[in-house]
């Protein structure tokens, strides 16, 4: 007997997914934000689908296969782009404006904060929530598990086959092979 996965799930219904994302794409960009939002929390196979497909056509790119959990907070999709396999659980607030690019096989774990932009505070003349805010990519390279509730900084590339631990806050790059935790976060391992 088979084993029902996401991955089988979605090529069984591949041609249908696309059809639906192509057919939303006729709806104006403000409509498809706010469906995307009013499906947010449905936790249904149908909410997981609508999601998906709304998300296909606001980002930059989403691969194949991609789940997306409820209650996720988006900025920035139009600079946003997702490979194939990739995990999004609830409770996340994920911030493209600065640039986001997740690789394929990636699980991101629920409350994780992925944020692009920091404030400043060099105008000494402005409260500093009023200061402009710096904008910074952040790349997710294939094969990266986010432990839940860590939060990643603007700027931080994260190579391929890497997990972070549940908690951490990553503030700069970390290289392949490696296990990271703490605040911030430091090597713990390499794989």
């Amino acid at each position: 007997m088979k084993h029902k996965t996401g991955r089988n799930q979605f090529q069984k219904h591949k041609k249908l997914i696309q059809g639906l994302a192509k057919i939303m794409r006729v709806f104006p960009k403000r409509i498809r934000k706010f469906f995307l939002n009013f499906v947010r929390n449905w936790n249904s196979a149908f909410g997981i689908l609508l999601r998906y497909c709304l998300l296909k056509t606001l980002a930059k790119s989403v691969g194949e296969n991609v789940f997306i959990g409820t209650n996720i907070e988006w900025k920035g999709l139009e600079n946003l782009r997702i490979g194939d396999n990739v995990s999004i659980h609830k409770d996340c607030y994920i911030d493209a404006s600065g640039g986001l690019e997740i690789g394929k096989d990636v699980s991101i774990a629920h409350n994780t904060s992925i944020i692009t932009s920091n404030h400043t505070w060099e105008n000494a003349d402005l409260p500093i929530k009023y200061n402009p805010v710096k904008q910074n990519r952040i790349v997710i390279s294939n094969d990266v598990w986010i432990g839940c509730q860590s939060v990643i900084l603007a700027g931080v590339t994260i190579h391929s086959r890497v997990v972070v631990a549940a908690g951490s806050v990553v503030t700069k790059t970390v290289e392949k092979n490696t296990v990271v935790g703490g605040i911030p976060a430091k090597e713990i391992k390499k794989i």
